[in-house]
């Protein structure tokens, strides 16, 4: 049997994943054991738990593989700033030093790093580096239903490549065309983030919640005088506008003169309905790009199924446009579909691209991305009577169907079961769920349970035979990555007072039957659920469905706002006691916050910082 140990690293979002004859065992994210948003230094918790996982010891796993080249990387460094010289010296002495001690001699920083794991691990010839476009298109190919794929990535950069194009057949994956860094729609993103004054490799989906609050005034404006946008979606960046080539921010001063204003300072300015209108903008252009691409791909290679990867990827909202245009039969998107997911890829494109290993199986591999840790009964057990937890312990028809009555009852229920999720998103294994159907639930778990902003959207989750009952939508969008409307049926009218408020003010109208899930333009981002995938999921779905009449629970991530989605026992019940959540409920055991020993609870407000 050959094992395949894939680890992304040193940028953002670091993750380990390993593979068995080509199948996926485990995956996750360094953040979820370091507690960490986003952490990029050497994964090794992620590491210990997918050895764990796979009961193997480093010396025994066959192939390491890093998901990019650092060469190529230096060298992309050297000739920006030499491009641009004397402009962005300070950047350039700030990030040499760590280039110098660490990043260029990559391979033995590794080994070293990788003898912690296992002091018999002696063999540095195992460690292999694959290309960054080369991961994330793997991550998005290779474990899809597709036999023959388009594959799109879209990201920030990884060594030159900001969007590339491959085709997929079989075992086989091309590069075709390669967009190169400065011209860049994640980075294009990225500094709209940073103008409106979110936290750039973060913030961005909070510029796309931002976005339908708006008008997109400044679309035309953005591609006149940002870049040079072609027919076929390529484009250039008019870089007088720009700073992150160069210096430590990502615009300039005539950025600002041009939009009219300085970026926000998150911590002074509030959200104005400019800062709406520009994300409202930014989208626009984004949609506008990728339904370019996505059309002339189609058109060129005449190929039915598109495979999506890269940081842009998880803008959902554009992906809905791509499915509702009908431009491909099929669409997958890699669930990990950052950085962290580049760390599966470059183990899958090992074991079929370097070992020429033959794919067999036409059906979703990714296991509803459901590749984490999970825990069983007695490690649960003894771990809640460590905490000092008041619980009950049930059997599992028992667990779900208090629960479903506790949501019916407009009930917080934090719920924990099977293995914890690989990707950004919660997907009924680490999740918060509340009743859809309640007007205050929205604002409620933004502000008391998640201390985060108020326009935030949350996702429903719906029984997937359901799904065309409750939405514009029928096709598996199993990993929360695809937009659509609430059906019409659902929807509530505004009125003409309504229709022209501004703003936030749109957020308390009740715009369906499920309010706490239907965004300010009657859009939400689905996860359907397949019993094959997550059967306690969806069992409850089906239990509160028959107590309702409603196939859709609200799901958000089991975390409060700055904070990794839970990982561990302790995590959840850290989270439970700190937020006001009603219920914990972790596999077969239930806790109520009335039971807890009130001196446990924990200021958890701000205990994280703003993400």
């Amino acid at each position: 049997m050959t094992s395949i140990l894939g680890i992304s690293a040193f940028y953002h979002d670091s993750a380990a994943a390993l593979i068995k004859d080509g199948n996926i065992v485990a995956a996750a994210q360094e953040e979820r054991f370091s507690r960490k948003k986003h952490d990029a230094g050497y994964p090794f918790h992620a590491i210990e738990y997918v050895l764990r996982e796979s009961k193997l010891k480093l010396n025994e796993v066959d192939h390491i593989v890093f998901f990019e080249k650092p060469f190529l990387k230096f060298e992309r460094l050297l000739e920006t700033y030499l491009a641009f010289a004397p402009k962005g010296f300070k950047s350039f002495s700030l990030s040499m030093p760590i280039w110098l001690k660490e990043k260029l001699f990559q391979k033995k920083f590794l080994f070293d790093k990788l003898k912690q794991h296992d002091e018999n691990y002696e063999d540095i010839a195992r460690i292999k580096f694959s290309e960054h476009h080369y991961s994330h298109a793997a991550s998005a190919f290779y474990p899809s239903p597709f036999k023959e794929a388009i594959v799109l990535t879209l990201d920030g950069v990884g060594e030159w490549a900001t969007t590339t194009v491959a085709i997929g057949k079989g075992n086989n994956l091309k590069m075709l065309k390669e967009m190169h860094f400065p011209h860049s729609l994640g980075l294009l993103y990225s500094a709209f983030t940073y103008y409106t004054g979110f936290k750039v490799n973060s913030g961005e989906y909070k510029l796309m919640g931002l976005a339908p609050y708006g008008k997109p005034n400044y679309k035309d404006l953005i591609i006149k005088k940002l870049m040079d946008l072609k027919n076929d979606g390529s484009f250039r960046l008019n870089m007088k506008y720009f700073n992150y080539a160069t210096g430590l921010t990502m615009t300039n001063k005539k950025f600002s003169d041009l939009f009219g204003e300085s970026p926000r300072n998150p911590k002074k300015d509030l959200l104005t309905q400019f800062h709406m209108d520009i994300a409202s903008s930014i989208q626009a252009v984004t949609e506008e790009i990728v339904l370019r691409i996505t059309k002339n791909l189609a058109e060129e290679y005449k190929v039915k199924n598109l495979c999506l990867a890269g940081g842009v990827a998880l803008n959902c909202v554009a992906n809905g446009k791509v499915l509702k245009e009908k431009i491909f039969e099929n669409i997958w998107i890699q669930p990990a579909a950052g950085d962290a997911g580049g760390s599966l890829g470059a183990a899958l494109a090992y074991w079929y691209r370097e070992l020429d290993k033959p794919r067999n199986k036409f059906k979703d591999q990714m296991k509803g991305s459901y590749l984490g840790p999970n825990f069983s009964e007695n490690t649960i057990e003894n771990k809640l009577k460590e905490l000092k937890a008041v619980f009950k312990k049930k059997n599992s028809n028992e667990i779900i169907s208090i629960a479903a009555k506790e949501l019916a009852n407009s009930k917080t229920v934090g719920w924990f079961q099977g293995r914890m999720e690989f990707g950004p998103r919660a997907l009924g294994g680490r999740s918060i769920l509340a009743d859809p159907r309640s007007e205050k639930m929205q604002k409620e778990l933004n502000l008391k349970i998640k201390f985060r902003e108020s326009f935030r959207p949350f996702a429903p989750s719906v029984l997937r035979e359901d799904v065309s009952e409750w939405f514009d939508l029928d096709y598996d969008s199993p990993y929360m990555l695809l937009v659509s409307e609430v059906n019409k049926a659902k929807q509530i009218k505004m009125s003409d007072s309504d229709k022209n408020l501004f703003g936030i003010d749109k957020l308390n109208i009740k715009r369906s039957s499920i309010p706490a899930i239907t965004h300010v333009d009657y859009s939400a981002r689905i996860q359907t659920v397949h019993k094959e995938t997550n059967p306690r999921y969806y069992d409850l779905l089906r239990e509160f469905k028959k107590n309702t009449n409603c196939s859709v629970l609200v799901n958000t991530s089991f975390n409060v706002r700055g904070e990794p989605i839970v990982c561990s026992i302790q995590d959840a019940f850290n989270c439970f006691m700190g937020t006001n959540l009603d219920i914990l409920v972790i596999e077969n055991f239930i806790l109520f916050k009335e039971d807890q020993d009130k001196s446990l609870l924990k200021d958890y407000k701000n205990k994280f910082e703003l993400d």
